[in-house]
């Protein structure tokens, strides 16, 4: 069975920096991309970063140059540095994948999410 399991979420003040970490597990052939998403409360998803497998990252106008993506494929892990963090990034954050099977199977995925709260 493939998974993903995220890590990294915390509370930290505003202007701090925390890391998120989602590590694909499972009988994986390949993973095409990796996004990280967020939720807040009362408020739709959104994306906050993707990068494919080639290394090439976007960003959300409200994360950028503050937040960096970046992905080690021999760990089928992503990453998301989070710098200058904001009341306004409390969310949950979700990791995102469009991966393919040992069996050829293409599948997205979602981790389970993980709570980030910045304090003013």
């Amino acid at each position: 069975q493939v998974q993903l399991v995220e890590s990294g979420g915390g509370l930290v003040q505003a202007g701090g920096s925390l890391r998120l970490s989602c590590t694909a597990s499972g009988s994986i052939f390949s993973i095409n991309f990796m996004d990280w998403y967020r939720q807040a409360p009362g408020k739709q998803r959104e994306l906050v970063a993707a990068i494919r497998s080639g290394g090439s990252a976007n960003y959300a106008d409200s994360v950028k140059g503050r937040f960096t993506i970046s992905r080690d494929n021999a760990k089928n892990t992503v990453y998301l540095q989070m710098n200058s963090l904001k009341p306004e990034d409390t969310a949950v954050y979700y990791c995102n994948a469009l991966l393919i099977s040992t069996q050829g199977v293409w599948s997205t995925l979602w981790g389970q999410g993980t709570q980030v709260t910045v304090s003013s």
